[in-house]
């Protein structure tokens, strides 16, 4: 209804309607087409009923782009003990109104979303931590999922307006995995599916391998339908997992390590509250285009995290960063050079890593899930044992030479 989005994708979360220190005209500029917003979050405040009287949640934040909104489901990991979840759903408190109670069950996550008026709407799933060991409560968890599948379905009155997706669980057994795909492909949800419960501080090795059977041709989810990574949002793992076959990705990341005074560059993440930026006249990625290509590292090492301007500003700048590689990824895919471009990148993010003999490495998880889709690196990299690895989200240090240092110094002078 909003217009076409292409994929891959990654989604900014704009959890009640905005997406902090941004307006939707900054997400326009940036050419964003779609956000993500919060069902448990915006029920809480501005109320759905407020959203309905206004015309929906597009109206309310002045955005024609597209809204994807959570189901609420994720609370019962991120707010687990003010929450109390059975088969009927989940009762919440509010943790900014002490004694305030909500019950939020399939029916009304949908009937939520259907009055907050997304694009995209997501079923309830009954989401439990990935470092949960309980084996109880992961398959009661998995199954309870695909019972609140069909609820949601049932309840969604706007389905020709509405997508709604459902959501693989499972948790890192591959059993319950199988099985939680069989029943969602059973349900044969028209728009699209997630893959749920991941992103929670598991291990790597075993997150790329639930993304990989939940993408994997013959059994996975369907490849002509979107599917959704939740909560994934490091620049590697979304590398990693398009070209494992997922085309949608959202997280707060780039948004909450921008207002710590982190900036997102292709050698890794640059940390301008350190003092090794003070003198540092460069912009933040020199060569490169950006809201920000006029500012120097000097200047914005001076106001991170003492002036609300710069939270704005490296915001916008982390937010152009993660649609421009989901943009680079896309004319890739079209150009039939993703493979390629995949080893470009992965050499430009892990710098000090070079063929052998190499002391350094990028992180082996990644030589692993690139190899289950037939994309090799032995070639360009040191993968012997004796090789450290780097770690997902490297630190770039790189200095500005001496030379162009003093240069500039002279001409203010």
């Amino acid at each position: 209804p909003h217009g076409e989005v292409l994929t891959p994708v990654f989604m900014p979360v704009g959890t009640q309607g905005t997406i902090k220190g941004l307006s939707s005209e900054d997400m326009h500029s940036l050419g964003g087409k779609i956000l993500l917003g919060n069902t448990y979050h915006l029920a809480n405040r501005p109320t759905c009923e407020l959203l309905r009287k206004c015309g929906g949640l597009h109206t309310f934040m002045h955005w024609d782009g597209n809204i994807l909104t959570d189901s609420g489901g994720y609370q019962m990991v991120s707010l687990l003990k003010l929450a109390e979840i059975t088969e009927a759903g989940v009762e919440f408190e509010d943790p900014k109104n002490e004694g305030s109670r909500m019950l939020l069950t399939p029916e009304k996550s949908i009937e939520s979303q259907n009055d907050i008026g997304a694009d995209i709407i997501m079923a309830l799933d009954d989401c439990i931590s990935s470092t949960v060991t309980d084996t109880a409560r992961i398959e009661e968890a998995t199954w309870r999922t695909i019972r609140w599948i069909d609820r949601c379905i049932s309840a969604h009155r706007n389905p020709q307006r509405q997508n709604l997706f459902g959501i693989v669980q499972g948790h890192l057994n591959e059993k319950l995995r199988e099985w939680s795909l069989g029943e969602m492909i059973k349900r044969d949800l028209p728009p699209g599916y997630a893959i749920g419960g991941l992103s929670g501080g598991e291990a790597k090795n075993e997150f790329w391998r639930v993304v990989e059977q939940c993408t994997r041709p013959e059994s996975g989810l369907p490849a002509n339908k979107p599917r959704y990574l939740m909560g994934v949002g490091y620049p590697l793992d979304i590398v990693v997992c398009v070209a494992l076959g997922v085309d949608m990705f959202d997280c707060v990341y780039p948004c909450r390590t921008a207002r710590f005074g982190t900036a997102l560059v292709r050698t890794g993440t640059l940390r301008l509250t350190s003092n090794e930026f003070a003198s540092d006249y460069r912009p933040l990625e020199p060569g490169r285009e950006g809201p920000l290509k006029n500012y120097s590292r000097a200047m914005l090492h001076t106001i991170v995290t003492k002036e609300s301007a710069a939270a704005s500003m490296i915001t916008l700048h982390n937010l152009h960063f993660m649609l421009s590689l989901l943009l680079e990824m896309r004319d890739a895919i079209r150009a039939q050079e993703f493979p390629a471009w995949v080893r470009r990148f992965l050499q430009e993010f892990f710098p000090t890593a070079k063929p052998a003999p190499c002391s350094f490495c990028p992180p082996r998880w990644v030589k692993d899930a690139l190899a289950a889709c037939n994309i090799e690196l032995d070639d360009i990299f040191d993968w012997s044992e004796g090789a450290v690895e780097l770690p997902d989200m490297p630190r770039d240090h790189s200095k500005e030479s001496k030379e162009s240092k003093e240069s500039k110094d002279s001409k203010g002078d």
